[in-house]
């Protein structure tokens, strides 16, 4: 599959790049911030090739892509250029709990790649020196360990580019402020053991060479200095006056007043997870064994990883989010390959083994979203199997020593100071699959033996014919004068020329949209086909206007039955384009699409489908 051009497409999808006010990427998702959600077309994108489901939560509009989200993402990217950030988003009316997850995702998602390599170079240096091929105490092992330990130590150089893209600020300003936190003058005044002031006022020691919050509320602080400084600075001058007087701000109040806050919080949050830890170990990783599926289709799955990061980062392990995961992750895994083992429809056994396997590695959105969560029992069986393994990592002492996405591929990241830990993890692993496996093949699921049926799609045997919605002329969409038609990115259709006001439905279904702007209709057939009629091109600025509906969702619909008048003559006096576009948004459910084009059509077939 050609995931560049799925990334055009999710693009479009989404309201274009006028839409999008930020985006990120994790491992299997794109993570976008729309300035209107409204405009996103969460059905077509659903329905579209190499999208595996649709996640609006925790402040975000996520599409699941999978393994080759990089490939989309870099599209994308190309797409927006320079456009994003420049837009401030609709009024946010997302509850405080949203906001602040999405806070921590956006932030959190650009630094992963950096900790993940760099906690698998730590895991493989565990290995190494478990094994005796190389000595603590030699140059190389330090060299090493110092690659590892760098994205850890000057993490919140990292976070600085995660809050700047959130906060709406400049990056390197962002980034250069987390940089005076860190120079080595501060550490030496600090490390001097004098007291230490900045016009007089105390300024407090704290280390903070592997912090999180602090730089955190620091960019958030810079998010309403910078606007401040850009107002007062002159034109002419600006290039160096807005940057000096951002310095100026925001040093001293990051050293003085933020950073040690930030510091105080950092502490206890530590302390709060040791207490857990101290007073309940089991308790976290059996939740989040349990819970990890539903905090993933919530979108707020990332709401623990600053608790993990500031435990790994201070005590050089943590039991916050890896031992849970392993043991969710795994237990994915196994309801996934239990419906493999288990279903007689060709295509899901194929998906489940794909998506089981990548579950095993440590991925578990494709087996998520097109396996367990489809068919439900598995999903259950899976909850169940990672409560039981999460409960034995905990009561075991189970802790993370790297920040790896937890799977079989990850284990070394288990290898550490207690040379039992990995032995743990291991039988935290064969509890989850196998437990999980096992109630997964016991409780079952509703098998579909149609392999169409059971992927969604209806069954391809008979020719279905789609009638024109308007009197007219029909002529290929690839004529359409917009690249969204033109281009078949939201299906393959047909375009007419309208010689009539009345638009009909051409098909016998349910009405599934009506925008509130009138210039297009959305239908589904009896058989599944999915049609979307869509009035002129750029007509949603006439704000509906020229047209009356004669319909509401959930209607049902004949073929031949008024569905909109459409005023055409107001319509091309405004300036607009009156052409009809008839597109077949789920098109790539179904064998072949025969189009008739060059006729003269009232109440006729014009696309046959099989």
């Amino acid at each position: 599959m050609n995931y560049r051009e799925v990334g055009t497409k999710v693009l479009a999808l989404v309201g274009g790049k006028e839409n999008v006010v930020s985006l990120t990427h994790c491992a299997t998702r794109l993570r976008f911030e729309l300035r209107d959600k409204k405009k996103a077309d969460t059905k077509a994108l659903e329905k579209t090739a190499g999208v595996i489901s649709v996640v609006d939560s925790g402040g975000q509009y996520q599409v699941v892509i999978g393994n080759e989200v990089q490939a989309a993402f870099k599209e994308i990217q190309k797409e927006l250029g320079d456009s994003v950030r420049k837009q401030k988003p609709a009024e946010n009316q997302e509850g405080i709990i949203s906001r602040l997850v999405s806070v921590i995702s956006t932030t959190f998602t650009p630094m992963i790649p950096a900790i993940t390599g760099a906690g698998m170079v730590k895991a493989i240096l565990a290995v190494l020196t478990l094994t005796g091929v190389l000595s603590d105490s030699s140059q190389t092992y330090i060299i090493l360990n110092t690659i590892a330990d760098a994205a850890f130590y000057f993490m919140p150089v990292l976070l600085a580019y995660g809050a700047a893209i959130k906060f709406e600020v400049s990056p390197i300003l962002a980034i250069t402020v987390a940089g005076i936190l860190l120079h080595p003058n501060i550490s030496q005044l600090f490390s001097s053991g004098d007291p230490v002031s900045f016009l007089g006022i105390p300024v407090l020691a704290a280390d903070y060479a592997g912090s999180v919050l602090p730089i955190i509320f620091t960019v958030w602080i810079m998010s309403y200095v910078e606007p401040f400084a850009d107002r007062i600075s002159p034109s002419f001058i600006k290039f160096f006056t807005k940057p000096m007087l951002v310095f100026l701000i925001m040093g001293p109040l990051a050293l003085v007043v933020i950073g040690p806050f930030g510091t105080l919080l950092n502490d206890l949050v530590a302390m709060g997870a040791e207490w857990i830890n101290g007073k309940a170990a089991w308790l976290i990783p059996f939740l989040m064994g349990g819970l990890q599926p539903f905090l993933v289709v919530t979108g707020t799955a990332w709401a623990m990883t600053p608790i993990a990061t500031m435990q790994l980062s201070s005590t050089g392990s943590e039991m916050i989010n890896g031992p849970g995961m392993l043991a969710s992750n795994i237990a994915q895994s196994g309801a996934t390959l239990a419906v493999a083992f288990k279903t007689k429809n060709k295509q899901l056994k194929q998906l489940a083994v794909s998506t089981g396997i990548t579950a095993l590695m440590g991925i578990t959105e494709p087996s998520l979203y097109g396996v367990t969560l489809k068919l439900k029992r598995p999903l259950v069986a899976s909850m169940i199997g990672g409560a039981i393994a999460g409960l034995y990592a905990g009561l075991s002492g189970l802790v993370r020593y790297a920040f790896v996405s937890p799977g079989l591929a990850a284990l070394p990241a288990f290898i550490g100071e207690n040379p039992m830990n990995i032995v743990h993890a291991i039988i935290t692993c064969l509890i989850a699959f196998f437990g999980t496996f096992i109630i997964a093949y016991l409780i079952g699921f509703e098998d579909v033996i149609d392999e169409e049926d059971s992927l969604g799609q209806e069954p391809g045997n008979a020719a279905i014919k789609i009638e024109s919605p308007v009197k007219g002329t029909v002529y290929p969409i690839s004529e359409v004068n917009d690249a969204i038609f033109s281009k078949e990115l939201l299906g393959k259709g047909v375009a007419i020329t309208p010689e009539d006001d009345t638009i009909y439905s051409p098909i016998n279904g349910e009405v599934i949209t009506v925008l509130e702007s009138k210039h297009a209709i959305g239908l589904r057939s009896k058989e599944g086909i999915e049609i979307l009629v869509h009035i002129g091109i750029d007509t949603v600025n006439l704000k509906g206007k020229p047209f009356e509906v004669f319909v509401k969702e959930g209607d049902q619909v004949s073929v031949g039955q008024k569905l909109i008048e459409a005023d055409f003559k107001q319509i091309k006096e405004a300036g607009y384009d009156d052409t009809v576009i008839l597109v077949v948004t789920n098109s790539e459910n179904f064998e072949t699409i025969d189009e008739t084009t060059g006729n003269t059509v009232e109440n006729e077939p014009i696309m046959v489908i099989n």
